[in-house]
């Protein structure tokens, strides 16, 4: 078979797979931090139009949320039939996914545009930011079916080893989105209603890409009109594995309401804008790490269909010290470097002066975040449904949110006391998902290699 992960190093599997999908990441992260490093140059808008683009990213998130649902759900089966040479099973996994995506994206379109007043108010909106948040959301949210088939189906390209395929499907789309961006917003006026337009434009031209190739004659297995009926014995399995990434992303949605509306009673809309580019910065230096854990899914998924368990410890191991690693080193980065950092996005001197310290704060102890990403990918990829579920939601609806509302009330902390929440999170839930993760399964598949 073509593409065959259980030959060759482990790790060069792992880095073949992950720089396309760190490329393609990284791509697809200019779509909406090439919006906010305009906007948040925009003239006479301060940081009320960032502030406004926080308060738009809950539902954006929620969006994100049942993209993973379908997304990562279906991929890591798809790895696995592939490794077990059931190449109907994955074309049907295949087509299942897709019709789940289509179903999804068309039912959250109604949904979010039609209450999208009474939910930004609810975020925390104020009426001089509900403003800018109205006016980028009611664009975007027409973009939501091509987003969710293109992110969602991606997936299924790189897990049949095609990675530079799959890197072109965001690098299309965020080309245009970086040329579209400064025409939308500058020269037609548009502000940040342009932003949401340019990026639309550039998830259809991204969905288009996809398509054409899962339903082309060079993928090796296609998006095929019979398969399209959704089984819902299937479906279950497929939302199953991918409840793990849908609470992943529905609670970073949990979790952003609630900062915005702590930091807004606590901070006023300085602060909701300077979690926007906190956010920002985190996405962006999360992205390695994410990249890598991703790349090693459809090589950990297909060793272990194949029953090379050895090589599945080796591809856990490689992508845990892998990660940590880069995950000290951007922590560094952060303590350093902080003005640089905010810098990017906003020129505002009350948001660099208070967001410097927040942004320490938030980052402390960063590596910890690499024991999340390490377990949770090896939980996933290898079809441990329940426990990937479980530590997504222990670090994010069980530790972080209910942080957030209870530390700006101890001691006097105030704001503080938000963006202190994250780093114990981090350490609490990485330790506790990486330390389970290798008494459960490692420890349980180097047992097998003897």
């Amino acid at each position: 078979m073509a593409n065959d992960f259980s030959r060759g190093k482990v790790w060069q599997n792992i880095i073949y797979q992950a720089i396309p999908l760190m490329l393609a990441q990284l791509v697809q992260l200019l779509y909406n931090v090439v919006d906010r490093i305009y906007i948040g140059h925009l003239p006479d808008a301060d940081s009320m139009a960032l502030t406004g683009i926080g308060l738009a990213f809950p539902l954006t998130t929620l969006i994100g949320a049942f993209t993973n649902l379908f997304g990562t759900g279906g991929t890591p089966l798809f790895s696995i039939a592939r490794g077990a040479a059931q190449e109907k099973r994955a074309e049907k996994i295949l087509g299942n996914t897709f019709s789940l995506l289509l179903g999804a994206s068309l039912a959250l379109t109604l949904f979010c545009y039609t209450l999208r007043r009474p939910v930004l108010y609810l975020f925390g909106a104020s009426d001089a930011s509900y403003v800018y948040a109205d006016a980028y959301l009611k664009i975007y949210l027409l973009g939501t079916v091509f987003s969710m088939l293109a992110a969602g189906l991606n997936g299924f390209i790189s897990a049949q080893g095609f990675p530079r395929i799959g890197m072109m499907t965001t690098l299309l789309g965020a080309v245009l989105n970086l040329i579209l961006d400064p025409v939308f917003i500058f020269w037609l006026d548009m502000g940040v209603a342009g932003a949401a337009l340019a990026t639309v434009l550039s998830q259809i031209v991204s969905c288009l890409w996809v398509l054409r190739f899962l339903t082309g004659r060079k993928a090796q297995l296609l998006i095929r009109k019979e398969n399209l009926r959704v089984d819902w014995k299937l479906a279950s399995e497929i939302v199953s594995l991918g409840m793990a990434g849908f609470i992943m992303q529905a609670t970073n949605c949990l979790v952003q309401i609630v900062c915005n509306s702590t930091l807004k009673l606590y901070g006023g809309d300085l602060y909701v804008g300077i979690m926007t580019v906190i956010n920002s910065v985190r996405e962006i230096l999360s992205l390695p790490v994410g990249g890598l854990t991703s790349g090693a899914q459809p090589v950990l998924g297909y060793n272990y269909g194949a029953k090379r368990y050895d090589r599945v410890c080796q591809g856990i191991r490689f992508a845990a010290v892998l990660g940590i690693t880069y995950t000290v080193l951007a922590w560094i980065a952060v303590i350093r470097c902080p003005h640089l950092l905010l810098g990017i996005f906003t020129e505002d001197k009350a948001m660099l002066e208070a967001g410097v310290p927040a942004l320490r704060l938030y980052f402390f102890g960063f590596f910890f975040m690499a024991f999340q990403f390490a377990g949770q990918s090896a939980f996933t990829a290898l079809g441990y449904s329940k426990q990937a579920i479980f530590f997504s939601l222990l670090r994010k609806a069980v530790i972080v949110a209910p942080l957030t509302v209870v530390l700006p009330r101890l001691w006097g902390l105030g704001v503080d006391g938000v963006f202190l929440a994250e780093p114990i999170s981090n350490a609490i839930g990485g330790l506790a998902c990486f330390i389970t993760m290798y008494l459960v399964l490692y420890r349980k598949l180097k047992k097998e290699c003897r």
